[in-house]
């Protein structure tokens, strides 16, 4: 059963709360030079109405709610990493916010919460936060990892990179993307290739395959 706050509906109400003087007093300096963000996270089973309008379900439920007073945007994507877990993150999507909450402290989904490796009767974790708005710009990179999602459904994806661009015949661009994928068992590394016509944004042609390191 869902818990609200009552503000319309807006922001699901997390799980597992602390008293407010539970919170760090001193919030960082958010800047384009301080990418990372040392904060904390709880948790939510989500809910069917957001403030971004994404479902809770999108990007295989590695969703997060964050603060109004965050430098973050309705459908960002963030890496959020587990400190007390060398090399356990996720990449998560923006889907709603949580009013009351200090701007680095988020609430995750409960599936992304224990795909950091958290317990949720831990109900509140240190985490570490780096926008990446890298991905954000690249439109072809974030179509790829979409496809990649939906073809890897039971992995987390770690890490994604640009590795290359090479411009075809015509107005033809092809562009590769590196994905890391985790799942309970293995990690892999997937290449994402898109061609497309530059002049009209259609695509000519797109293929995904795991790679060896």
């Amino acid at each position: 059963m869902m818990n609200w706050y009552a503000n319309g509906g807006q922001g699901p109400h997390p799980q597992h709360r602390m008293p407010y003087n539970g919170y760090p007093q001193s919030y960082p300096v958010f800047s384009h030079r301080q990418q990372t963000i040392q904060g904390q996270a709880t948790w939510t089973e989500g809910g069917p109405v957001t403030k971004c309008g994404i479902p809770w379900s999108a990007n295989q439920y590695m969703t997060v709610a964050v603060s109004p007073n965050a430098p973050f945007k309705c459908g960002q994507s963030l890496k959020v990493s587990n400190p007390a877990i060398p090399q356990r993150e996720i990449i998560v999507t923006v889907v709603d916010e949580v009013r009351g909450y200090p701007p680095n402290r988020i609430n995750l989904h409960r599936l992304a919460f224990t795909a950091l490796g958290a317990n949720p009767s831990q109900g509140i974790i240190n985490v570490e936060i780096t926008p990446v708005p890298e991905l954000e710009a690249q439109e072809w990179g974030k179509y790829l990892l979409e496809v990649v999602q939906v073809g890897y459904p039971n992995y987390n994806v770690l890490e994604y990179d640009k590795s290359g661009e090479t411009q075809l015949a015509g107005n033809q661009i092809r562009e590769t993307y590196d994905y890391i994928l985790e799942s309970p068992q293995e990690r892999v590394k997937v290449r994402g290739t898109v061609v497309y016509n530059a002049a009209n944004d259609r695509i000519i042609s797109f293929d995904v395959q795991e790679i060896n390191e």
